[in-house]
């Protein structure tokens, strides 16, 4: 039974409302929406399609989203689908961003931060974890997440270096042969799609005038083209450009960006709508920074309907191709890498008031003043962990205790 547009509406809107807790929390909630509750795809579909979506740049429960209204009802249903899951965290990380820019110096906001970051130190080990359980499989791809965690964090090589180096050394790790398939792919109607979509996706450029929005524009929709996978994976590479590049935020300011993406509902790349509202407002004020918002999440979201829409009769043909698989096999394995060096600089920056960078030769890297030690966060994070992995309380909760635990101990 095709369910209405009316029905659609109403079991996606209740999806994005409650998508808290990151990839593996809103990919369980979906499952359970749509397959457990009602036949609109089954378990293959279902575990097919979220295999595909995590081949792709962007973030996957996202994607799935869009890929199950798509299936329903077409262009509109997938927009239907992958919006209503988008919109209702980028309203709220828009009056945080606000709020944020009016509020966010004061020192009773910052001791809040404080807490929140302890608990992400926390919610980037627990994603570490999962990542590695997932990828890890074989004796190459523990070298692969060696290698990008060395790499990065040592010798700071471009994010987007290191995926394309282990995309080919998987490409050519394999010897499988490519399985003859009778899949017929609709190049006509696809390429239509990629056409009218990048064309779309482009056509904000053709009214900006503001510098800041050019760049910001520029950087993120290049962006959304090598996040693979999610947003953890390309954090570092973010804010690496974002504060040492652009100078739109400084690092304390990209680090409480992060942990308010985590409070919201919907994907953790809306991080990227917070940096682009902070960046505008400090050059225009409120105005623009709300242009800036929404060009943001235009940059970022676009590309993935146009996936979506565009290669999702992909999916069965994709199964017979050992060697793109072996490539993107090596990826997610190269992923777990680059988690591992954004744990490691988010935790530095958290537990030190100071992390200065190291340089010597070829090597660069970051070491802390251990005089600069921050007690209190090493403690929050400590009960973060405490409560997320063992207790395995829920996420929203834990923020909470954490938050108000460091804004107490900064009025004592």
């Amino acid at each position: 039974m095709t369910p209405t547009y009316t029905e659609l509406t109403r079991v996606f809107g209740r999806i994005g409302l409650l998508s808290f807790g990151g990839p593996a929390a809103q990919i369980a909630l979906m499952h359970k929406s749509l397959v457990e509750e009602r036949d609109w795809l089954t378990e293959d579909q279902f575990l097919r399609a979220l295999s595909f979506c995590m081949l792709l740049p962007g973030p996957e429960a996202m994607q799935l989203a869009t890929y199950a209204g798509w299936r329903k009802r077409g262009i509109i249903g997938g927009l239907l689908g992958g919006g209503l899951f988008v919109l209702p965290g980028a309203i709220v990380i828009m009056a945080l961003a606000l709020l944020y820019g009016a509020y966010g110096s004061l020192p009773l906001v910052q001791a809040v931060f404080l807490g929140v970051k302890a608990t992400v130190v926390i919610i980037v080990i627990e994603a570490l974890i999962k990542v590695s359980k997932r990828a890890l499989k074989t004796k190459l791809s523990g070298w692969l997440a060696a290698f990008a965690f060395v790499a990065l964090f040592f010798f700071a090589l471009p994010f987007p270096l290191v995926i394309a180096i282990a995309a080919i050394i998987g490409g050519l790790s394999t010897s499988a042969q490519t399985t003859p398939t009778t899949t017929k792919f609709p190049w006509r109607k696809s390429t239509s799609i990629v056409v009218i979509g990048c064309l779309l996706w482009a056509a904000p450029f053709a009214f900006i005038t503001h510098p800041i929005l050019a760049d910001i524009g520029a950087f993120f929709a290049w962006l959304a083209v090598v996040t693979f996978g999610g947003a953890y994976a390309v954090l570092a590479y973010m804010t690496q450009a974002v504060v040492g590049d652009f100078g739109w935020l400084t690092t304390a300011q990209m680090m409480d960006a992060l942990g308010l993406a985590e409070t919201t509902p919907g994907p953790l790349i809306l991080v990227t709508q917070f940096v682009g509202m902070i960046a505008a407002v400090q050059e225009g004020g409120t105005a623009l920074a709300l242009i800036a918002g929404a060009l943001t999440l235009w940059v970022t979201f676009v590309p993935c309907f146009i996936w979506i829409f565009a290669g999702a009769p992909l999916i069965d043909w994709l199964e017979q191709q050992p060697r793109l698989n072996a490539a993107l096999a090596a990826i997610t394995a190269a992923v777990v890498g680059v988690i591992a060096n954004l744990s490691v600089w988010f935790a530095l920056h958290v537990f030190f008031q100071t992390v200065t960078p190291f340089s010597a030769g070829p090597i660069t890297s970051l070491l802390p003043d251990l005089s600069t030690v921050q007690p209190v966060a090493v403690a929050l994070a400590i009960l973060a962990g405490y409560l997320l992995l063992i207790r395995h309380l829920n996420l929203l909760w834990v923020l909470f205790i954490c938050a108000t635990i460091s804004a107490v101990v900064a009025m004592i």
